[in-house]
């Protein structure tokens, strides 16, 4: 036994050597914490389905804060366990602290854009006179909160340039207030409008048209079902009790306007939804004294967008007669479909927007999911071709149909958004605001491939990387994805990724079914009963990845947010052998009841509803995340993330899947929920909570798949 002892320490050192190749110092998870069971079930077409968390739904119970309370102290201590999330967070702080600019825009005398010095919380809206002015702040969102919590949602100056109105949301949530400021005093008007979700600020005269619901009870702000959507008229300098109900569709709770009008303000237009895709079309002339809205197009199965009016003429993008968009004129005096007037017709390419700039339409699509933007006479003749800085994404373009000058960004994953002036005139775009990056952007390629999904289907990707990698099977891999919506992901930059790939992370993203990236045709392919595609073209992307060396399941990890933290979350249960980590981020987890808080029911255009049907349920039941963890799997290391203002996804979602998998768990590899306080969805959340949050992300993906940056 003496002469064995030694050589079983060796062999011991070598096995931990072995295991822990980077010298990690190994993390224990806490024990979670006792998550009480309920009876509590529904009955499904004769199938009963238990839901004992379904306690955790009511997010104002002291029970429920308690559990949120202990969770996140389980997370917080294995985070900070982790010996390089200082070192993240400080690369991550030097990466971010460059000028952003915004697209500019003119209105009247007056050119408005926004700009972050680099840190600040959120960015600020400047004006100045004229291209030769010199820069002003005239609202800065910082001074509203000591935390930046209260972020600018939306900013419109009305025609003569008098007024400028903004909307402002707290601590991430989807409700908005809007105030209005004088731009030549620079001073806040006492106008002060509350309730108001999902809305534009349409301007004409001496006031605009904005959507709102009717205020929630109290304790169900944040999830309380959101019905009864309506359109008001605000007059400047009055109370909001003293505004104009337009338009409200009694008798349908589940239906959502959005107003607009036209550049001369000629004309108003009501867009109403049922869902997140198509929409029916209101157009009232508000030139004629006592005109009423007339309803143009009555059914909801397709897209519209109304670019702008000639005379009595609306252009409008349209999918209509063409699943990959294509622009129409439609004459008032007669508005039935067989009687518009294509403009610009459907092509092979989807066409993605058309502005109306100096005189041309300006017609951006996608051509395997990168940019091209081509330039029309008002008839719809070819007038050429915008000259653009490589392969990405053109952003918005900015301009106005008698101004020659107009303005875009443009950025793809390794060129930073950078803006551009543009001469229509000329057809020559300039570098107005190009951003400066303490990175070697000239290090990393960008290459698209075409992969095979289970169905036979061709799915692009993109993979990014240090240039010379090698293919060796043992590169950490981040695989990103969203597939819904008809939301296309296309090359952009950002800024966090770069951390990783400066890391050696090989960064990928597919353009799975569901997305918009080839039309109507490729998002109904992931939509409803169609829905597992997106999954199968995920999977089909990470066995891609491994197939071709680029990585291993022990290497790769999966993260998306949203619809895109159901697709994380469905792979995860899916294909647990697949992946070494995941995150699931504020996602639909609860894929029976989702569409009974806030706006949930909207997205049942994308995932239909559990008492839709027998057939509709069965498919529902088959993916939904929360309701196929088997217990006793070996479950991925998983870090799921949420907020306690998300009322576009409701935490519920996160708070009950966490709970199921945590329970389920047959592994050792941690199961964690980071619940952020004052926060929402994502949109407008402080430069602070963001950094915080990818710092806790990366780290963990980083600590599991063996990587010391």
């Amino acid at each position: 036994m003496r002469i064995l002892t030694p050589l079983l320490g060796i062999l011991f050192i070598a096995l931990l050597t072995a295991c822990d190749r980077s010298g990690f110092p190994p993390i224990k998870t806490d024990p979670y914490p006792v998550a009480k069971k309920v009876d509590s079930s529904n009955v499904y077409f004769g199938t009963r389905v238990e839901d004992p968390y379904r306690w955790l739904e009511d997010d104002n119970s002291l029970e429920t804060l308690e559990w949120v309370k202990a969770e996140n102290k389980v997370t917080d201590h294995y985070l900070e366990q982790i010996p390089f999330r200082d070192k993240i967070r400080s690369r991550l702080q030097e990466l971010w602290d460059f000028p952003k600019y915004g697209v500019p825009f003119r209105k009247g005398e007056y050119i408005f854009f926004s700009k972050n010095d680099g840190m600040q919380n959120q960015s600020v809206i400047y004006i100045q006179k004229g291209e030769e002015g010199t820069p002003e702040v005239f609202l800065d969102p910082n001074t509203l909160s000591k935390d930046g919590t209260v972020a600018l949602r939306g900013f419109s100056v009305n025609k003569s340039a008098r007024y400028a109105a903004y909307s402002v949301a707290h601590s991430g949530s989807d409700w908005n207030e809007i105030f209005i400021m004088d731009i030549e005093t620079r001073k806040r008007l006492p106008d002060h409008l509350k309730w108001v979700k999902f809305s534009s600020m349409a301007w004409h005269g001496n006031g605009f048209y904005y959507s709102r619901y009717a205020a929630p009870r109290d304790g169900k702000i944040f999830s309380a079902k959101n019905e009864y959507h309506m359109v008001y008229y605000h007059t400047v300098g009055t109370p909001q009790s003293q505004d104009k109900l337009i338009f409200k569709s009694e008798g349908y709770p589940q239906r959502t306007h959005y107003a607009q009008t036209t550049d001369d303000e000629r004309f108003l237009i009501i867009y109403q939804a049922e869902g997140t895709s198509g929409s029916a079309l209101y157009v009232r002339d508000l030139n004629k004294s006592g005109s009423r809205l007339k309803q143009v197009v009555r059914d909801y199965d397709y897209e519209y967008s109304v670019i702008d009016n000639v005379d009595n003429q609306l252009l409008i993008l349209t999918t209509r007669g063409a699943p990959k968009w294509h622009l129409v004129k439609m004459n008032l005096r007669d508005p039935r479909p067989e009687k518009w007037q294509t403009i610009i017709p459907e092509n092979k390419n989807v066409l993605k927007r058309a502005v109306l700039i100096g005189g041309k339409i300006a017609a951006s699509y996608m051509e395997d999911v990168k940019s091209t933007v081509r330039l029309f006479n008002m008839d719809g003749s070819p007038a050429g071709v915008m000259e653009l800085p490589g392969i990405g994404t053109v952003g918005s373009i900015r301009g106005s149909k008698d101004k020659e000058i107009a303005f875009y960004s443009f950025s793809s994953f390794t060129f930073p958004t950078t803006i551009y002036r543009y001469d229509v005139s000329g057809n020559s775009s300039t570098v107005y605001h190009q951003p400066e990056l303490n990175f070697r952007t000239e290090d990393y390629e960008t290459r698209q491939v075409f992969y095979t999904s289970k169905d036979g289907t061709k799915i692009p990707m993109f993979i990014v990387h240090k240039k010379g990698l090698k293919l060796d099977g043992n590169n950490p891999t981040l695989l990103y994805g969203y597939g819904g919506f008809n939301i296309s992901i296309t090359p952009r930059f950002s800024v966090v990724n770069l951390v990783l790939l400066e890391n050696g992370f090989v960064y990928a993203v597919p353009n799975i079914r569901g997305g918009g990236e080839y039309g109507e045709a490729w998002h109904k392919a992931g939509i409803k009963m169609n829905k597992q595609n997106v999954f199968d073209d995920f999977i089909a992307a990470a066995e891609y990845l491994i197939k071709e060396k680029y990585t291993s399941p022990q290497k790769l990890a999966i993260y998306g947010r949203s619809n895109g933290g159901l697709l994380v979350g469905a792979c995860l249960t899916q294909r647990p052998d697949l992946f070494k980590a995941a995150i699931p981020a504020v996602g639909v987890l609860d894929m029976l009841r989702y569409h009974k808080f806030t706006i949930g029911w909207a997205w049942a255009s994308d995932y239909g509803r559990s008492d839709d049907s027998r057939e509709m349920f069965a498919y529902l039941y088959g993916y939904s995340p929360l309701h196929n963890i088997k217990p006793g799997t070996h479950y991925p290391a998983t870090l799921i993330t949420t907020a306690d203002h998300d009322d576009r996804v409701v935490p519920a979602h996160s708070f009950k899947f966490a709970a199921t998998l945590q329970e389920a768990q047959g592994g050792d590899a941690p199961v964690l929920i980071r619940i952020e306080t004052k926060a929402g969805h994502g949109a407008g959340k402080p430069t602070a909570k963001v950094i915080d949050e990818y710092t806790d992300m990366w780290s963990f993906i980083m600590y599991q798949l063996q990587v010391k940056p």
